[in-house]
C-alpha cells in the first residue's frame, strides 16, 4: 500500500512538471539534471521481501519513469542503478514469472539469480513508435543482500522491461501526421508518448513533429516543416482556449502553398489530442492571414481526404464463377468482364471507379487485363503461374483516373502496372529484396494513399512502406504484425483506414480481426454465424466489412455486430472488394 500510495502521489505530482524530451527515456524536467525538486523520494523497498518478490516488484514499478525510473532504481543496488539503461521500454506481457535458479546453500545466503521469464511484445524505437518483438524472454536477474541484509538487484535486465498491461496505463497513442512525397495526402505516423503529466503530452506531440516521421517510414513521408524548425515556446492551451503550437525558423520558401500544409499537417495530427481549435503561429504570429484557429474540418482539402474518400455510388463487386458482379445486388456488371468473356479470377477496381485490372485464367496460366470498368481490357505483357489480386494506387487528383497498380507474381516478385501517355499498360518490377528469405506472397494490398503495403506471406501478416527514388521503386522496413495471435493462419486482408487493417484468417478464435499497421493492438470482430476459414475480406473507411466463408457473403460494421447474412448467393471461393 506504502508503494501505491507514492505511484499515486508521484502522478499528482508530475502535474506540475514541464516537457520530455522525446529522443531518449521518458524523464520530467525540473533542472538541468532532470532531477524534479519537487518529486518525493522514492521509497525503499517493503523490508525483507524475498528475491522473487523483490524481482516482481521491480519490473512492476517500471509503471513510474518519473525521475529517470526512481521507483524501479529502488531495487537496485547502487553500483547496478549507476550502469542501469533506462532506454525505452521493452514490452513484455503482463503474465511474467520469476523463478529461482538452484544454487548451494551458502551461496544462497549472500546471492541468488532469479529467472525472468515470459513472453516479447515488443519495444519502442528511438522515434517512440511500437515496434514488434518476437521470441521468449528468459533473463537472469542477480540480486544480493546489502548492508542492511535487504536484497538488492545487482545485475538487472538490459533496459526496462514493462508489462503490457502497464505500458497500456503509462503510455499514450497519437497519430502524427506527414505527407506522402507528392503532398498531395497526409498520411497516419503512430507514435507513443507518456501520460503524466498529460498537459505536457502537445508539446511531446510537437517535439516528435518536428523530429520527422518514424525509422519505419522515413524515406517515405515527408514533412512540411522545413529541417531547422524549432518550437518557440511550449505547445499549451491560451486563455481563450485554444491549443496554441508556436514555431520558429520552419522553412525558407514560405508561400501560402506550403503555410496551408503545414496547418493541415499539425491540426490533423492534434485531431485525437485535443477538441479544441488549433492556433498555428511562427515566431509568435499567426501563420496565416486569413483564418486564426482550425478543427480538423477546415484543412481536408490540404490533407487530401477527397483522394481516400470512395465515391458512395461505387459499392463495391464481386468475383464469382468467372465473371465480375455488383455488390449492391450481385448483377453482373456491364461489359466483357461480366459477361464472362475473361474468365476473371480476381479484380480491382480504381479508386475513381473508373477502371478495372483483373488477373484472367488463359490456358495454364494467369494474364492481367485492365482498361475501362465496361470496355474491353487490354491485355498486359505479364504472364505467371500466379497473380495476387491487383491493387491500386490513389489518383494523382480527385477527378484524375487510376494509373497504376500492383500485383504479386508467383509469389516471389511484385510487379507495379502504369499507364503511359498513350495509354498502354506496362508493368515494371517492384525491389522486394527485403523481403525475399519471408516465403510465397499470397495476398498484397497497398493502402490507399500509397504508401504502406500490406502482404499475406507464407499465411503470415507483414507490411512494408513504399519508397519511391530515382532508382527504383522499393517495398522496404517489412514487420510481421500479431505474430502471436494470428501465426501462419491469415487468409485475406484489406484496408480500413490508413493505419487499421481488416484481416480474415483460419482461426475459430480470430476469424475476422482489426490490426493497428504498428502491429500493437488487436481487435476482434463478433464470431457469430461464421465458418473459418474466412477466405475473402473487403474494408473500407466509412463502409460495412465484407467477408465471404463456406456459407456465403456476410456484412458488419463493426466489432461489436452480429454478421448479418446476404441475400446474394456467392460460392465460398468467390471474392469480395471495394476500390482500391
Amino acid at each position: 500500500m506504502k508503494r501505491l500510495a507514492w505511484l499515486v502521489l508521484v502522478l499528482v505530482t508530475l502535474s506540475g512538471c514541464a516537457a520530455i524530451p522525446t529522443n531518449t527515456q521518458p524523464k520530467p524536467i525540473g533542472s538541468k539534471d532532470n532531477k524534479s525538486s519537487n518529486m518525493p523520494a522514492a521509497p525503499e523497498p517493503r523490508p525483507n521481501i524475498d528475491p522473487l518478490t523483490l524481482v516482481r516488484d521491480f519490473i512492476e514499478a517500471t509503471a513510474s519513469p518519473d525521475g529517470d525510473y526512481a521507483a524501479a532504481r529502488a531495487f537496485l543496488t547502487p553500483e547496478a542503478s549507476k550502469n542501469w539503461d533506462s532506454k525505452n521500454p521493452t514490452i513484455i506481457e503482463t503474465g511474467f514469472s520469476t523463478v529461482p535458479v538452484p544454487t548451494s546453500q551458502v551461496t544462497q545466503d549472500k546471492t541468488q539469480t532469479i529467472q525472468l521469464q515470459g513472453n516479447y511484445v515488443g519495444r519502442l524505437g528511438s522515434d517512440n513508435a511500437f515496434v514488434p518483438q518476437l521470441g521468449k524472454l528468459d533473463v537472469p536477474v542477480k540480486v544480493e543482500r546489502n548492508s542492511d541484509n535487504q536484497w538488492r538487484i545487482s545485475t538487472p535486465p538490459a533496459g526496462v522491461h514493462m508489462p503490457q498491461n502497464l505500458f497500456n496505463a503509462t503510455y499514450k497513442r497519437v497519430t502524427l501526421y506527414f505527407y506522402n512525397p507528392e503532398f498531395t495526402v497526409l498520411v497516419p505516423d503512430p507514435r507513443y508518448v507518456v501520460i503524466p503529466p498529460a498537459t505536457s503530452i502537445p508539446t511531446r506531440v510537437t517535439e516528435l513533429m518536428i523530429a520527422g516521421p518514424g525509422d519505419a517510414v522515413r524515406d517515405t513521408l515527408v514533412s512540411s516543416l522545413g529541417p531547422e524548425t524549432q518550437k518557440f515556446s511550449d505547445t499549451l492551451e491560451a486563455d481563450d482556449g485554444a491549443l496554441e503550437v508556436n514555431l520558429t525558423n520552419v522553412g525558407k520558401d514560405m508561400t501560402p502553398e506550403k503555410r496551408k500544409q503545414i496547418v493541415a499537417q499539425i491540426v490533423k495530427s492534434y485531431q485525437g489530442i485535443t477538441s479544441s481549435r488549433v492556433r498555428v503561429l511562427v515566431d509568435g504570429q499567426q501563420i496565416l492571414p486569413d483564418q486564426r484557429d482550425y478543427r480538423p474540418s477546415d484543412v481536408s482539402a490540404t490533407a487530401g481526404e477527397a483522394l481516400l474518400a470512395l465515391n458512395a455510388n461505387l459499392q463495391g463487386m464481386l468475383v464469382s464463377d468467372g465473371t465480375v458482379r455488383s455488390l449492391a445486388d450481385g448483377n453482373l456488371i456491364k461489359g466483357p468482364a461480366g459477361a464472362g468473356a475473361y474468365n476473371v479470377v480476381s479484380a480491382a477496381q480504381s479508386l475513381d471507379g473508373s477502371r478495372l485490372a483483373v488477373v484472367a485464367r488463359s490456358g495454364g496460366a494467369m494474364r492481367l487485363r485492365v482498361g475501362e470498368l465496361e470496355q474491353d481490357l487490354s491485355e498486359v505483357d505479364l504472364t505467371a503461374n500466379t497473380l495476387t489480386r491487383p491493387t491500386w494506387l490513389l489518383s494523382s487528383g480527385p477527378k484524375e483516373p487510376g494509373a497504376e497498380f500492383w500485383t504479386a507474381v508467383n509469389g516471389n516478385s511484385v510487379a507495379r502496372v502504369t499507364r503511359s501517355d498513350n495509354g498502354s499498360w506496362t508493368a515494371k518490377a517492384v525491389n522486394v529484396t527485403d523481403l525475399k528469405d519471408f516465403g510465397a506472397i499470397s495476398e498484397l494490398r497497398l493502402s490507399r494513399d500509397g504508401t504502406r503495403a500490406a502482404m499475406v506471406i507464407s499465411g503470415k501478416l507483414y507490411i512494408a512502406s513504399v519508397v519511391r527514388n530515382n532508382q527504383d521503386v522499393a517495398l522496404r522496413s517489412p514487420r510481421q504484425l500479431q505474430p502471436t495471435n494470428l501465426g501462419s493462419a491469415v487468409q485475406s486482408i484489406d484496408w480500413l483506414s490508413q493505419d487499421v487493417l481488416a484481416v480474415s484468417s483460419s482461426l475459430p478464435s480470430w476469424p475476422v480481426t482489426k490490426v493497428y499497421t504498428d502491429g500493437y493492438r488487436i481487435d476482434r470482430y463478433s464470431q457469430s454465424n461464421l465458418t473459418v476459414p474466412v477466405g475473402s475480406v473487403a474494408a473500407a473507411a466509412a463502409r460495412q466489412v465484407q467477408v465471404i466463408d463456406s456459407s456465403g457473403l456476410w456484412s458488419a460494421s463493426d466489432i461489436t455486430d452480429v454478421w448479418r447474412a446476404s441475400t446474394i448467393r456467392v460460392p465460398s471461393n468467390a471474392l469480395v472488394f471495394y476500390p482500391g
